[in-house]
């Protein structure tokens, strides 16, 4: 094996399932076309992308395994499988037998059922000393209670896939989705991996996390505007999305071998967290990663900026100092997906980079730039809506 400096990571594989539909021929038109699928009115007054209608029998042929998982756990396994069928693995027990994966995940859903039972017995003053205990052991199955564990993404990917190397699961939000990259980057510079599937994915139609995100004024609310024109008020914070992003990552030997071809190769994977309570220390954090990263000044930046209001403003800021290239928000035309945002943004930089061009921009107050130029290489950023900050380099092979 080759010394470290020299090994190259290339990404094989690319699976997406979004708003904007499954697939990648389907993601590159609806960019183009700037398509924006967003809903105001089903969970008013809250702004949602949601994913259209799947055929999730394509993915996940037993019915029995779809049943088990929740939204967001069908929508990642989807996902994932569209990955190992684009890396070309899909089946081939070999490899699948020794790939590693990684996942970013959330905590699972919530039965709002039996909480509102709860709450309201509470309310009503009819809760005895152990009713807690008695609702959730005659309202919860076992089954359903499991169903919450971060980690049964990997489990059913496993289960449905045959991926059955080392398993990884991150959580913490976006910072999980930049670690989770991060972590495999690193094995497999080091050579303690050959091939890695690595991603996340979120339901966003859930009135539960729309409730949280809305106790710290984070969730957009009445009607959608682009990432760079929501200014403050309700018109700032990001609109939860649904959908699942993975890739394929592969050291470019075992890639020949195989025969094997690339989208790009990942070069390179930066995180910190700033100091948020000192002014100007989310810019600071952010210069710093981006010295790491060793881009050209007109590199493209495809950032999952979420729209909310402080970490935008720094973060803005920052783009315009740093960059002389062409900025796109991604969560204009796809919403957030939270532990997802940064895997969404990888596919797209090695999709850009595969197909020779950056997708156009879609934006209503002049930031993001118009280019017809065909990128050798793309930075992807995320800068959490509350905490953690990351960047890669995605560069063509």
């Amino acid at each position: 094996m080759s010394d470290k400096s020299a090994r190259e990571i290339w990404i094989t594989g690319i699976g997406l399932a979004s708003s904007l539909g499954e697939g990648l021929d389907q993601h590159w038109e609806a960019l183009e076309a700037r398509r924006v699928n967003a809903d105001e009115a089903g969970f008013a007054p809250f702004v949602v992308h949601p994913i259209p209608k799947l055929s999730f029998d394509a993915q996940i042929p037993k019915k029995g395994d779809q049943r088990q998982m929740e939204s967001w756990q069908r929508i990642g396994t989807y996902a994932a499988g569209l990955a190992l069928d684009s890396a070309g693995v899909k089946g081939n027990t070999e490899i699948l037998s020794r790939m590693d994966m990684i996942i970013a995940a959330g905590g699972g859903e919530r039965d709002l059922a039996v909480d509102s039972g709860i709450l309201n017995q509470q309310a009503q003053g009819n809760a005895s000393p152990t009713m807690l205990n008695e609702r959730l052991m005659s309202d919860l199955r076992p089954t359903l209670f499991l169903a919450q564990l971060s980690n049964l993404l990997a489990g059913n990917i496993s289960i449905v896939h045959g991926v059955t190397g080392s398993s990884r699961t991150f959580m913490g939000e976006e910072a999980a989705g930049v670690d989770a990259f991060r972590i495999a980057l690193a094995r497999m510079m080091s050579g303690q991996s050959d091939i890695a599937l690595v991603g996340a994915a979120h339901n966003g139609e859930r009135k539960d996390l729309l409730m949280l995100y809305e106790f710290g004024s984070f969730a957009l609310k009445d009607k959608f505007a682009p990432v760079w024109a929501r200014s403050g008020g309700d018109s700032q914070g990001f609109a939860l999305a649904s959908g699942g992003a993975f890739l394929v990552l592969e050291q470019k030997e075992h890639a020949i071998a195989r025969g094997a071809k690339p989208f790009a190769k990942l070069t390179q994977v930066v995180a910190d967290h700033s100091r948020r309570k000192e002014k100007g220390g989310l810019a600071a954090t952010l210069r710093s990663l981006w010295a790491k990263l060793n881009a050209k000044p007109d590199t493209p930046i495809l950032t999952g900026a979420t729209g909310a209001a402080d970490a935008t403003a720094e973060e803005r800021a920052f783009l315009a100092d740093v960059s002389h290239g062409p900025v796109r928000a991604l969560g204009t035309s796809f919403g957030h997906l939270m532990e997802g945002q940064f895997a969404l943004g990888l596919a797209l930089a090695a999709l850009s980079i595969a197909r020779g061009k950056l997708f156009p921009a879609n934006d209503s107050t002049g930031f993001e730039l118009e280019t017809s130029a065909s990128p050798s290489q793309i930075a992807v950023v995320t800068t959490g809506h509350w905490r953690g900050e990351g960047m890669a380099l995605v560069e063509s092979v």
